[in-house]
């Protein structure tokens, strides 16, 4: 429910970004146009703090890593990533080649060099300062960093303490935490080093805490922790990212441990859609950029300064992303991952990479 919530609200934050159609929606209604952009992107940090739950959930639900390997686990978290985002961002490439006909627009990315699509194909972006083929590229990418941060930290730990189940625990739980208030207290203070995971691990420290506080004998002794380590950062430098991300861990603390089958009928009525696109959200994530450039080009074109077709078009646009979303949810994320489902996928990426230049050079021919 939480993912979905923020999933929407993402979406929201770029159609208010990007395109005609959020120009439109700016000059006249300032102040929703203004919130959306401003603030929509904070709803990054529910993402964030979920993602740290679930990857110590995976990787050390009782504090000590349970894997054998933390090459295989970094691989399948490659895989699992990539061979959505790789189907994604050929949709993209494709769709901004046939985009750029229409619409002449900041929103819409430029031709891709070959060399751009292998950057972006290995989520190095970023790291590298290449441009991204789509809005939101940059999260994959830091969520890749992230889960191997703490698996290489929690594999660490187990090696250190040789074989000592407790001093594997409480060293790997000191190791996590250390790197969580490194990032809270310091790093994510520096907005130059937002291209690496270690920015955003305090987020996601706090999420992998909460894991291990719901499944603790004393989880009220594991949140005050988390409490004054985040009232802590705050007094150091008040972020309202960092307030969101505290009242996501408190919120995900509380969900855990309640019994959902004690709520009322209508609560789950009420939250079923949100569920309904939380377990989508990756996909929903990845592909709504394309939708959004094709709606802006269509509307923009058809219906030039009609600021109410405009308004129907960001609407139909949200809609659309969910129909997109579950196309690439069901055909594409759900299957299993594999070295070949990657190749196959990247293949159609750098494919779609050359059409687009060879494309461009025929319109300008």
């Amino acid at each position: 429910m939480l993912k979905g919530s923020a999933c929407l609200v993402i979406v929201c934050h770029h159609l208010a970004a990007y395109g005609p159609l959020a120009a439109s929606a700016a000059a006249s209604a300032p102040r929703l146009s203004a919130l959306l952009y401003d603030y929509g992107r904070m709803a990054v940090q529910i993402f964030l703090v979920i993602g740290g739950y679930l990857a110590a959930a995976s990787l050390a639900p009782g504090g000590v890593a349970r894997f054998e390997r933390v090459d295989t686990q970094i691989a399948r978290r490659f895989m699992r990533l990539a061979v959505p985002y790789a189907a994604a961002l050929a949709v993209a490439v494709s769709i901004s080649a046939l985009v750029r006909l229409w619409l002449t627009d900041d929103a819409v990315p430029h031709v891709p060099s070959l060399l751009q699509v292998l950057v972006n194909a290995l989520m190095l972006q970023d790291v590298l300062h290449v441009p991204a083929l789509s809005a939101g590229a940059w999260y994959v990418a830091i969520d890749l960093q992230l889960f191997t941060c703490a698996a290489l930290l929690l594999a660490l730990a187990r090696r250190v303490s040789a074989g000592n189940a407790r001093a594997a625990v409480v060293l790997g739980l000191g190791m996590v935490m250390a790197m969580c208030a490194a990032s809270l207290w310091w790093l994510n203070r520096n907005p130059a080093l937002d291209a690496w995971g270690w920015y955003f691990f305090g987020a996601y420290g706090l999420g992998m805490a909460v894991c291990w506080a719901v499944r603790s004998a004393h989880p009220v002794r594991w949140m005050l922790v988390l409490l004054a380590l985040g009232l802590s950062a705050l007094i150091l430098e008040y972020r309202p990212r960092l307030v969101l991300a505290l009242v996501t861990a408190f919120a995900v603390a509380i969900l855990a441990r309640h019994d959902d089958r004690t709520l009322p009928a209508f609560v789950h009525r009420v939250a079923a859609p949100l569920v309904w696109v939380g377990r989508r959200s990756y996909s929903i994530f990845l592909i709504h950029f394309s939708v959004c450039l094709v709606v802006n080009a269509v509307f923009a074109n058809l219906w030039p300064g009609v600021v109410l077709a405009h308004w129907v078009g960001l609407v139909f646009a949200l809609g659309m992303s969910l129909v997109a979303g579950r196309w690439l949810y069901e055909r594409v994320e759900r299957r299993d991952a594999s070295p070949a489902r990657v190749l196959h996928w990247q293949i159609h990426l750098a494919s779609a990479g050359a059409l687009a230049v060879l494309a461009q050079g025929l319109v300008a021919t």
